[in-house]
């Protein structure tokens, strides 16, 4: 294993740092290292189509250093005080609003993200970071009343240890770091895995800020490498006590199953597929409807696993909020998605576009019919809406992922309901109404994780539980929810005068 002298950048103006480099190699006990792996991973631009760089793939034998590295350098951390561990949070803030534009270009460069959507990203990854800031004085313990004369109760709450990451390529700078940055601030250790497509974005630019911010060596480790060559190895070593994991409902299944069968069985947070409802009942603001279903459908292009999924409009308002919405999408402007003014930029990649095309093919065979869209220019597909859609019809049923959606008219409040829950999925949910009163009513009889009144699905903030229901997911992430997930109970009683024993 090559390896060579971290990166740490100095420049004497905080806000013009010089760039980050090396983001060729992987980053494993405070060392940038060569993988070990004859795989190379080379992740392309979706917009230019040309490969971004070469990075040797990590193997089994770099998981287990990674590992080694974070359980031995997970004590000494955990005993930091939660002011110098805050430190370092506030110091990796600093850094992320520092390197904004260079953190920006490379959604842009790596994800094909509109530069809308990249900096709506920087900012909530930002969040994330400094909402860490105070993550470590919310680990609380509490006492207990006890029922046994003279004996205190204590639960003294701890950080699980190590903690192993999986991030996605959709939302790959936010959601690795609302993992990464809560983990670290409770005084676990973290291995991450970013995609392959966006290792930068997913994981690599956070060893980056946090050797930066002065993070101790081998607490944070990135390890990139294909999921099939590393991924079972990954999740089934017995040294990560949790899991986390945003992805597909298959693959998070598969992850579950993994993390219960491993050695030591570990907790897995999932963030698993959505199918997500946006329901307008017949006394919605109809402007403000259109703006937000236009905004939480095509926001990078659909590749959100909360974004909008079907549209369930009532029928005695549908075929205006129809006409309103075509026109709205008609025209957003898709191209370069550096231009500022980009609305739509590429999808990912040839296999996700392929996907969309078959999902386009279906249908048209079940006899959906499309008002608008339009064949692909290389990476870039068109936004296609399709009406007389039913809920059974693969469009509807399945989650899109992509700029594809569906509109569904039913006939009251009630079939809207049935129709938004009638699905596997239940991550993120909307509905639009005048009277609160009325969405609130709506709101909780929605079985998803989450549901917002008068907004769209795409809402994300790092105070709030974020996750799902039925199969997007188990766990939550965000705030107090968070801490829960990274740390553990640890029941302590203490005898303080002698106790009388029946035998």
């Amino acid at each position: 294993m090559t390896t060579t002298t971290p990166n740490r950048t100095t420049n004497s103006h905080p806000n013009s740092p010089a760039p980050y480099t090396g983001f060729d190699r992987l980053f494993i006990g405070g060392r940038w290292v060569t993988g070990r792996s004859e795989h190379k991973l080379q992740p392309i631009n979706p917009f230019r189509q040309d490969v971004i760089m070469e990075i040797p793939a990590a193997d089994k034998r770099d998981l287990e250093d990674a590992y080694q590295e974070a359980q031995r350098a997970q004590v000494a951390w955990a005993e930091k005080l939660p002011s110098e561990r805050a430190l370092i949070m506030r110091r990796a803030t600093d850094i992320m609003d520092a390197r904004r534009e260079e953190i920006i270009s490379w959604s842009i460069r790596e994800a094909g993200s509109p530069r809308k959507k990249a900096t709506l990203e920087w900012k909530a990854a930002r969040d994330v970071m400094e909402q860490a800031v105070s993550v470590p004085y919310g680990a609380q313990g509490r006492i207990l009343p006890s029922d046994i004369p003279g004996k205190e109760s204590r639960v003294y709450r701890r950080p699980v240890g190590v903690v192993a990451v999986v991030s996605p390529w959709d939302f790959a700078l936010n959601l690795a770091n609302r993992s990464v940055a809560p983990a670290l601030a409770l005084g676990n250790a973290v291995v991450l895995k970013p995609p392959s497509n966006t290792p930068v974005t997913g994981g690599l630019i956070f060893a980056k800020i946090f050797e930066e911010a002065g993070l101790p060596p081998g607490v944070l480790s990135a390890v990139a490498g294909p999921a099939h060559k590393i991924g079972d190895a990954f999740v089934s070593h017995p040294i990560p006590r949790v899991i986390t994991f945003t992805g597909s409902t298959k693959a998070g299944r598969h992850i579950g199953e993994l993390a219960m069968s491993s050695p030591i069985i570990k907790r897995a947070s999932l963030e698993l597929g959505g199918n997500s409802p946006f329901v307008v009942l017949d006394d919605a603001d109809l402007e403000l409807a259109v703006k937000a279903a236009v905004f939480g459908k095509f926001l990078n292009s659909g590749q959100i696993c909360m974004s909008i999924n079907r549209l369930i409009v009532d029928e005695r308002v549908y075929d205006e909020f129809v006409d309103r919405f075509v026109d709205r999408v008609r025209n957003l402007k898709m191209g370069d998605p550096n231009d500022p003014d980009t609305d739509i930029g590429p999808i990912i990649d040839e296999a996700q576009l392929n996907s969309h095309l078959k999902h386009i093919q279906a249908a048209h065979e079940e006899g959906a019919c499309q008002l608008l869209g339009g064949d692909p220019d290389g990476l870039m597909l068109p936004p296609h809406v399709f009406v007389d859609v039913n809920n059974q019809m693969t469009v509807a049923r399945e989650e899109m992922f992509g700029p594809i959606v569906s509109i569904i008219k039913v006939r009251d409040q009630a079939e809207a309901l049935q129709v938004a829950n009638d699905t596997e999925y239940g991550l993120s949910s909307a509905v639009f109404t005048r009277d609160e009163g009325r969405g609130l009513r709506f709101a909780l009889g929605m079985q998803a994780g989450m549901t917002h009144i008068n907004d769209q699905t795409v809402n994300d903030l790092p105070n709030a539980p974020f996750g799902g229901e039925k199969n997007s997911g188990i766990g939550r992430f965000g705030g107090n929810w968070a801490i829960e997930e990274f740390t553990t109970d640890h029941w302590i009683t203490v005898q303080q005068t002698p106790r009388t024993y029946p035998f």
